[in-house]
């Protein structure tokens, strides 16, 4: 049952025993955690997660790998497979019984879009354990002050916590992607209904501030910070969004006016 890699997919098939063996170690499944796979492809990963497992949902888009998956896993008992795009796919509805943990391979082409998915539900999931182009998981774990700071990190690190567990070279993957890979671990944190509230406006002022990186906040929140909002926050419109702290983000986003 030989599979060809499909661009359009994103298909890079992790083939690498002990890389697998140290993701499986990282996320240390309990038998009756409620974990969901996305992307399991050839089910690389899938395997020795289901030896672990009671029960493992898997989100696959591809029709052709959810067709043959089963039948290369020896139609495991506890196997529950959504044939669905993860980019729309209501990973809540699978917490009814508890946070889910969600685990796997993202394809680096959706990896932003779906990881802003993921945390729009953040409430019904426990963690996360993710392979992602290296590049992506030092923009999630950025700290304020570097060219990495952005976006990505800044949204993400206001829900949860973000830990590079470790990097994986190109030649653990069939085809081998042209760069380096990592696992990261993220796990959200509880919000409160206020935290909850807050973020449109974050994610409006985050977007701003970074639209355009080598000029000032005065300029990049031209029309959202107004110098009263500005001297409320505390904040200096002279400075760059890469050197503001997610405290700084909150006090902008509080003293900006309304969208």
């Amino acid at each position: 049952m030989n599979h060809t890699p499909r661009k359009r997919f994103g298909q890079n098939f992790l083939e690498d025993a002990s890389v697998i063996d140290r993701i499986v170690g990282a996320v240390a499944p309990g038998r009756s955690d409620r974990v969901v796979e996305i992307g399991p492809g050839l089910g690389a990963l899938t395997r020795p997660l289901l030896e672990r497992l009671d029960e493992l949902h898997v989100v696959e888009l591809d029709r052709d790998l959810v067709a043959t998956l089963a039948e290369r896993l020896g139609h495991p008992a506890g196997l529950v497979i959504h044939q669905a795009d993860a980019l729309d796919f209501d990973f809540a509805s699978l917490a009814a019984d508890g946070p889910i943990r969600v685990v796997g391979n993202l394809p680096y082409n959706i990896s932003t879009p779906l990881l802003f998915h993921l945390l729009d539900q953040a409430e019904s999931i426990r963690d996360m354990h993710f392979m992602l182009q290296k590049e992506v998981v030092d923009r999630i774990c950025a700290a304020p002050g570097g060219k990495t700071w952005g976006r990505l990190g800044v949204m993400t690190q206001l829900r949860a916590d973000a830990t590079h567990l470790f990097t994986v070279p190109p030649g653990a993957f069939r085809p081998p992607p042209k760069v380096d890979s990592a696992i990261v671990r993220i796990v959200p944190r509880a919000q409160s209904e206020a935290d909850r509230a807050a973020l449109p406006q974050l994610e409006r002022v985050v977007r701003a501030a970074f639209s355009q990186r080598r000029k000032t906040l005065r300029n990049t929140l031209k029309g959202i910070v107004d110098s009263d909002g500005f001297a409320a926050a505390g904040i200096d419109p002279g400075r760059r969004a890469e050197t503001l702290t997610l405290d700084d983000f909150r006090a902008l986003a509080a003293s900006a006016g309304p969208a």
